[in-house]
């Protein structure tokens, strides 16, 4: 059963990775406001966003199929550095906290429990 929800929540999180960075690449502005910066930013940026979190989210599906579970608890870890980063990008822009916490702060803690997970499989 842990293997099961270790799995399911890597997949989970490495998918919706994907599809934010596919969001970024064909709504980058409304995709902006969902972040939680004022989406008066240059286009290229939104790009270069989308581009990183749609690779992160292959990087991830592609480590869990083809090197297992540490190897992918390893990069959840790691990985951890963007959405807390997110955070801090988004109180330092003008972002609400709600918007920090409540979605890039979770999203950090949500990876680190998957990375336990993982780990324990």
């Amino acid at each position: 059963m842990l293997t099961v929800v270790a799995y399911g929540l890597a997949i989970l999180i490495n998918a919706l990775c994907l599809l934010i960075g596919v969001r970024f690449l064909f709504q980058p502005y409304a995709a902006a406001t969902g972040y939680g910066v004022p989406a008066t930013t240059d286009r290229a940026y939104l790009t270069i966003k989308g581009v990183r979190d749609g690779t992160y989210g292959l990087v991830g599906l592609a480590l869990l199929a083809f090197a297992g579970a540490h190897a992918e608890a390893w990069f959840m870890l790691v990985a951890t550095a963007a959405p807390l980063g997110d955070t801090l990008i988004v109180l330092r822009n003008g972002g609400t906290k709600a918007t920090a916490f409540g979605v890039h702060f979770a999203t950090a803690v949500i990876m680190l429990i998957s990375a336990a997970l993982l780990f324990a499989v």
